[in-house]
């Protein structure tokens, strides 16, 4: 879907991914299933015969976040979430989306019908909640955003909830960040505070489809309303029930110190390149870099056997930036290697 503007908000970073490409374009981390988290997968195959049952799943995400089960809902992927709010708050008057950031909730207000306002941040790519609109009764933000990899402090973006507004809080990377200080996850004295997360980044499980929303139990049966029946399958409730538990959340932990290493090993390597700017304080799995000929850059890197991802399909960027996912340091190394002859 595009735009009003014409930027391409259906673009994802998968579609830059080709056979033989090494793929630094997607977001998800590269690394097989644990053996806790694969078993059971593995075993709810036995239960297909059943419908899916969310009750499990569901009060181990709220027991993870120091909440009732009633204020979880499981989504098929976090992306459904942006669906259901969009067709769940239909009298959302002033939708207001803070950019840059990923396209898909824009998207699905405007499939639902909606007129959306923009608030354009620029670089650095910090919050500033005067950029928000005092009258807006639904705003959605990323934190840390994708892609500008810009970690928001709490206190900041809690600042932008208030009686009347629905608050959406896009979290699918905050488990990237050691100690999750940024989450609102477990606020519950908020006013129409709605946390989305993902399942999908960390545990690598893009194909299975699982996410979840937090919020006040009001609010998600109205989001529950629309949702169609069913929507989580059997294994995708699996899934998230074994990454609720405390020895997943801790694996996380230490996933999440492996990947600052990691990015701090990119960015040192980019510091040496003059043409390279990188957007703000990178603080999740991928970073944002400024380049001149950005587009064919990109086209270079894909003869050098890189995909990166496009950066001028987010509102507020252009055909200069491109999106960099953080891998190991071995792979970093080449892609820096190619990035340098490329730009040379």
């Amino acid at each position: 879907m595009s735009g009003p503007d014409g930027y391409d908000l259906g673009h994802h970073g998968d579609v830059e991914v080709g056979d033989g490409l090494i793929d630094l374009a997607v977001n998800v981390r590269q690394a097989p299933l644990p053996t806790w988290l694969a078993e059971p997968i593995r075993a709810s195959l036995s239960r297909l015969d059943a419908y899916p049952d969310g009750t499990v799943a569901r009060a181990a995400i709220a027991a993870r976040h120091g909440r009732d089960p009633d204020e979880v809902l499981l989504t098929a992927g976090a992306a459904q979430a942006f669906t259901l709010l969009a067709h769940g708050l239909r009298e959302a008057r002033q939708p207001v989306v803070v950019h840059p950031q990923f396209t898909e909730p824009e998207a699905a207000l405007l499939a639902g019908g909606h007129r959306v306002d923009r608030a354009l941040l620029p670089e650095p790519f910090t919050l500033d909640p005067a950029a928000v609109p005092d009258d807006a009764d639904l705003v959605l933000l990323g934190n840390p955003t994708n892609p500008t990899s810009v970690a928001h402090p709490a206190d900041t973006v809690a600042s932008l909830a208030r009686p009347g507004r629905v608050l959406v809080v896009d979290e699918a990377f905050a488990d990237t960040i050691p100690g999750e200080p940024h989450s609102l996850a477990a606020r519950r004295d908020l006013p129409g505070l709605v946390v989305v997360r993902s399942l999908t980044k960390t545990w690598a499980l893009a194909g299975l489809r699982v996410g979840y929303l937090l919020a006040a139990p009001d609010l998600v049966r109205r989001l529950a309303a629309v949702q169609p029946l069913w929507p989580v399958s059997t294994p995708a409730l699996a899934a998230a029930a074994a990454c609720a538990t405390p020895a997943a959340v801790a694996a996380e932990e230490l996933i999440a110190h492996e990947l600052t290493a990691r990015r701090e090993h990119l960015l040192a390597a980019l510091r040496q390149l003059p043409q390279v700017v990188v957007a703000g304080t990178p603080a999740s799995s991928f970073v944002l870099l400024k380049v001149a000929d950005g587009l064919g850059v990109r086209s270079r890197l894909r003869d050098a056997g890189y995909a990166v991802r496009r950066g001028d399909t987010f509102p507020g960027l252009g055909p200069d930036w491109l999106r960099v996912a953080v891998r190991d340091e071995r792979t970093t190394d080449g892609f820096v290697s190619a990035l340098t002859a490329v730009i040379s």
